[in-house]
């Protein structure tokens, strides 16, 4: 059993929360689907400072934790998109009061 393991069957909500959500780019990534489908371009160019492979790793957890919904459309080139599931898109109130916090206290103004 691995760290992550342990929080995720963990008996505090809170470990269980941060098994998956516990990350520097999972809270980025769901924030930046909240209004919408994207493609991985998409999400890497909004992201930006994320490299390739992080966001690929990152977008497989995400799927994995039932977050989001990757979906595959065979066409040439190959097009895959990405959307937030009903338990991603519950996170987005709290990704937004997380923002509000930031512009309440933020040092940068």
């Amino acid at each position: 059993m691995n760290t992550n393991d342990v929080f995720r069957y963990s008996d505090c909500p809170m470990h269980r929360s941060m098994a998956i959500l516990g990350s520097k780019w999972k809270p980025i990534i769901i924030y930046a689907l909240r209004e919408r489908t994207a493609r991985f371009g998409q999400l890497h160019s909004a992201i930006g400072s994320i490299s390739k492979k992080v966001l690929t790793t990152t977008l497989k957890e995400l799927e994995q934790d039932e977050i989001l919904i990757r979906e595959e459309f065979k066409e040439l080139p190959p097009r895959v998109e990405y959307t937030l599931t009903e338990k991603g898109k519950a996170l987005i109130p709290i990704m937004k009061e997380l923002v509000n916090w930031d512009y309440k206290y933020s040092l940068i103004k």
